[in-house]
């Protein structure tokens, strides 16, 4: 009698555990919710993000080329890529990703690693340790988004030069929903906002800007817009250019009139944002390289220091002398048949990392300059953030002045520094500017002169070849390539990160502040501990569940046999 009640008393309870699942999945149908348990949130994505994927309307695919045999690195990246992933998909069953490494056949090895070169997915040498042993491995730290016939890439790793491993994977993880958010965002909607290249005033050619400018199409239009036209048909030129949303002015050489700076200022009134690129010291590397080795920097005279004074800034005509630096290669004597080339630093081209918290440069890699010049910040009403500083150990150098390459074996002391460096060098301003021509007579009659503009924003880089890429035999090389030390720095990331902040709508640069709080384990410790370590991962967890195992068996068979 008492086993046919606690027959039926079981059968009950199945038969109400069953019902509450069918009902709990069919309220899932109804509602849909995720939790993140993380301390930090990594896997609760931002309002943007779910936007962008949740508008994607047909099946787009992502192939991550992180698979292979890793140190434990690279495989917490993996794994963070992929759980991000599965977020997306949660959210939007049209994003389809899968894992694969593309080298994995030997003998399409070649070919692939080709065929990624030219895509400029360069792949990584890591060294994979497994108790004392060492060995190499090659990593394509990549993902490729496919929508349609539209693709782009996305870079999983940074590259902070000096950093280790560890604080790389840490530093990517921090944005990879930013990078995977970029991506979908640039091939799943359509081109909306247009770029002015101006022209008219000695700015770089479009061979020095070429990585740049192919970049930009990909989420922008884009054309060259040349102010020549101003001197006969002023009022048209700005109407022209007031249908654009943001004008880059790249390394000018040549002084602006003051009908060209008038259309300028009521571009900048009307809306208009502008990324300037400005060489107050006429000094360039590639005259550097003379029979002497010597120029002589002086100012340059491009007639728009009393514009920047009244939007804000001024940039000084002087030269920052930077002791954390970029190298350059110089011949340092003959070996045989073939010249030698020894790297020196060169401390006119800082190497800058940033410090700011701005989504903009936050937790990037180090950008390079190159004959560089103090901004200084002047008082007004406008709101001005220092993007990048040079270092502490830096300091100005006057012009007119002789630089020669010769000064690469200068000796200097911390003491010649002290109280002098920071120098900002890249400067964002927002807020409602003042006409430079506000209670001034006017170069060219404009009825719809605007004395104060919109709210607005602007980034000035006192340095013009930021944006200028190096070529090799005629060929455009990626920006912030350097091909005689094969370094790669942070200009593009840089350059492109100023551009989606200044035309961005939806927020998307701003993921990029998300906070990551990634715990690694130390490896010195953990092969100290070898056996411990494995006692603690795979011995405990067994231990538990066998524990765990053992107690319901026996407490069940103790309430069943009563």
């Amino acid at each position: 009698m008492v086993m046919k009640e606690n027959k039926s008393k079981a059968l009950k309870q199945l038969g109400i555990v069953f019902l509450a699942i069918i009902v709990i999945n069919l309220i899932s149908n109804f509602f849909f919710k995720r939790f993140d348990l993380t301390q930090d949130k990594r896997y609760t994505l931002s309002e943007t993000t779910l936007n962008i994927i949740k508008e994607v309307e047909s099946p787009l695919y992502i192939e991550v080329y992180l698979e292979g045999n890793f140190p434990p690195e690279f495989k917490r990246l993996q794994n963070e890529t992929k759980q991000l992933l599965e977020e997306f998909t949660a959210y939007n069953s049209n994003i389809i990703f899968n894992f694969k490494n593309p080298i994995e056949k030997e003998e399409t090895r070649v070919e692939k690693m080709k065929e990624f070169y030219a895509k400029g997915m360069q792949p990584l040498s890591i060294t994979v340790e497994d108790k004392g042993k060492q060995s190499q491995e090659v990593v394509f730290p990549w993902a490729q988004a496919t929508y349609g016939d539209k693709f782009t890439k996305v870079a999983l790793l940074k590259n902070l030069m000096g950093a280790t491993t560890e604080q790389k994977v840490i530093s990517s993880v921090q944005h990879l929903e930013f990078g995977f958010a970029e991506a979908i965002n640039k091939i799943s909607k359509e081109k909306q906002k247009k770029i002015a290249v101006i022209k008219g005033n000695g700015e770089l050619i479009e061979p020095f800007m070429a990585d740049f400018l192919k970049t930009v199409k990909e989420s922008y239009y884009i054309g060259p817009f040349t102010l020549d036209s101003v001197a006969k048909q002023p009022t048209q030129t700005l109407e022209a250019l007031k249908k654009y949303d943001l004008a880059v002015i790249a390394k000018p050489t040549e002084g602006f009139t003051e009908e060209e700076k008038q259309v300028l200022d009521q571009f900048i009134m009307n809306g208009g944002k502008t990324l300037w690129l400005v060489d107050a010291v006429s000094a360039d590397m590639d005259s550097l390289y003379n029979e002497t080795g010597t120029i002589l920097a002086a100012q340059r005279e491009l007639n728009l220091t009393d514009m920047f004074f009244k939007y804000g800034i001024r940039i000084n005509p002087l030269l920052v002398k930077d002791e954390y630096a970029t190298p350059i290669k110089l011949a340092s004597g003959n070996q045989g048949s073939e010249t030698q080339m020894q790297e020196y630093t060169w401390k006119f081209a800082p190497f800058i990392y940033p410090t700011s918290t701005n989504p903009i440069v936050k937790n990037m890699e180090g950008i390079k300059f190159e004959f560089a010049s103090p901004i200084e910040i002047l008082k007004n009403d406008i709101k001005k953030t220092v993007l990048l500083s040079s270092s502490e150990y830096s300091k100005t150098i006057g012009t007119p002045s002789p630089i020669s390459l010769d000064m690469v074996t200068e000796e200097t002391t911390p003491e010649e520094y002290e109280g002098k460096g920071l120098l900002p060098v890249a400067v964002l301003m927002e807020g409602k500017f003042k006409s430079a021509y506000q209670n001034r007579v006017l170069p060219f009659k404009d009825n719809s002169f605007q004395a104060t503009g919109k709210e607005n924003k602007m980034i000035v880089i006192s340095d013009g070849d930021v944006i200028k890429n190096q070529l090799d035999k005629g060929v455009p090389l990626e920006l912030g390539f350097d091909k005689w030390t094969n370094q790669l720095y942070g200009n593009k990331e840089f350059l492109m990160n100023c551009v989606n902040y200044l035309l961005d709508d939806n927020g998307l640069i701003n993921i990029r502040s998300k906070d990551v709080d990634l715990p690694l384990l130390n490896k010195e410790e953990v092969y100290k501990n070898y056996t411990m370590a494995q006692m603690v991962t795979v011995g405990l967890p067994i231990v538990i569940l066998a524990i765990f195992g053992f107690l319901f068996t026996f407490l069940r068979k103790r309430k069943y046999s009563r």
